[in-house]
């Protein structure tokens, strides 16, 4: 067994015996009295699934605002939250590498929101084949998401259920509306701009989604750095098809990008949020948000204009 494993293992254990143990020695719980606690995987999830919930449910996310998932390391005290939850919400499609060594010993039901979408391969490196995770960067599969979502809250709650599907049909008209605002703000760029040139390839669904081209300098975020041959090749395509802007993601150091802006003439067309919401008070509080923001950002860098405010 590798080392990190046994490690991992090992840690697993012993915060579970420590929940364990302190739940068998009260008269009472802790949470008598309070909401069911739904705890999802990051804070994208958390406030897709608190627009599903509304009030019935306590819904908080492992991650906070600003980690980066892919390769996020769980702590005792996540493991310890884990167990006390009533639902546990995960993404799939392998954007959680973590996740199936942090629920093997877990005995909480969980729910994977991306079931049911069609998935969009990788296509370059050592992730070639495999499906892209960022699923939730099209507002149509976010949809598909809520729906998830609300019958797994309705399992959990019954008394809840009409609740849950209300929220996930109203919550589904306003990812509509952000779906045709992207689709119209794009519609008038021409071939050459409708390029989508990022970091790291998260943005395979949204760019479908507004008939963009897409092309990044690694397919996941990982712990390497970019190679020069993955920068080199972002800069080919950035020349050969005279792309205005280029962009990277608010999660990762945008060092390799520079490269491609200094050896290119494209510009630096902004930092755009996919992993992670941002503070409370900050630019992407919410999933809307997020999209919205990255939309104005795309458009304003490969349009030359200002973001919308």
């Amino acid at each position: 067994m590798p080392k990190h494993r046994a490690r991992f293992l090992a840690t697993l254990m012993a915060s579970l015996l420590v929940a364990w143990t302190a739940v068998a020695c009260s008269t009472t719980s802790p949470d008598d009295g309070d909401k069911p606690v739904v705890l999802t995987t990051f804070t994208v999830l958390a406030d897709i699934a608190a627009n599903v919930a509304g009030d019935r449910l306590q819904v908080e996310s492992i991650t906070k605002p600003g980690a980066e998932i892919h390769g996020y390391e769980p702590t005792p005290a996540d493991i310890r939250r884990a167990a006390q939850a009533s639902l546990i919400v995960d993404n799939g499609l392998n954007l959680e590498a973590w996740f199936a060594q942090f629920m093997d010993d877990l005995d909480v039901p969980h729910v994977v929101v991306s079931d049911g979408i069609t998935p969009i391969d990788i296509t370059s490196d050592a992730y070639a084949g495999k499906p892209n995770p960022h699923a939730w960067m099209s507002p149509l599969n976010v949809g598909i998401y809520a729906d998830n979502l609300a019958e797994a809250f309705a399992e959990l709650d019954p008394d809840g259920a009409d609740g849950y599907r209300a929220n996930a049909a109203a919550y589904k008209n306003e990812l509509a509306a952000v779906q045709k605002d992207l689709v119209s703000s794009l519609d008038a760029l021409p071939a050459n701009e409708r390029a989508l040139v990022t970091c790291e390839g998260a943005f395979s669904y949204l760019a479908r989604d507004a008939g963009l081209t897409e092309r990044y300098i690694w397919p996941i975020n990982a712990e390497q750095q970019a190679t020069p041959q993955q920068v080199a090749a972002a800069i080919d395509f950035v020349r050969d098809n005279r792309v205005p802007a280029v962009f990277c993601e608010s999660t990762v150091p945008d060092k390799p990008m520079q490269q491609v802006v200094s050896a290119t003439d494209a510009r630096f067309g902004g930092t755009l949020y996919v992993d992670s919401l941002s503070e409370a008070d900050g630019p992407v509080p919410t999933y809307l948000d997020l999209i919205r923001h990255d939309v104005d950002t795309i458009v304003a860098g490969l349009t030359g204009t200002s973001p919308a405010s």
